[in-house]
């Protein structure tokens, strides 16, 4: 079995996560603007196949494709490097939090982190990304 570590320092593991993410971008936007392939495909000046690699990842872009796409579909590519360290201090982190202070059921009404003094309900902008498993409509 891989470790994370291994994974994390694997070209193919980057690539797909950008593929990925470019993905998620396209459909969302395809989505907001009730566009479909085929009218994608105009607005970005490709063929409607070239938009369907896109969408099931057989697309290997340049940088400058990238930048493009993105461009066109309202959205600013934020290129960012951190140390593979760094990332996997990140997950561990996340990981932490996840595990042993996020009460899931009922997380939008009372979540506390940690106990004495220093606990409390979670709110604010801060901490969005850890209520996103449990937030209740």
């Amino acid at each position: 079995m891989i470790t994370r570590q291994q994974l994390l320092s694997s070209p193919e593991y980057w690539f797909e996560e950008a593929q990925n993410d470019l993905y998620r971008q396209v459909i969302e936007y395809m989505e907001q603007q009730g566009l479909t392939q085929t009218q994608l495909a105009e607005k970005l000046g490709v063929s409607k196949g070239y938009v369907s690699q896109i969408l099931k990842g057989e697309f290997n872009y340049t940088l400058k494709k990238l930048i493009d796409i993105s461009l066109a579909i309202g959205c600013v590519p934020k290129i960012e490097y951190k140390s593979l360290e760094s990332v996997m201090e990140d997950d561990r982190r996340t990981e932490y939090l996840t595990t042993h202070y996020l009460t899931y059921e009922g997380a939008a009404k009372s979540t506390t982190i940690g106990s004495g003094e220093h606990s409390g309900l979670i709110s604010g902008l801060a901490t969005e990304p850890f209520l996103a498993y449990g937030k209740q409509a």
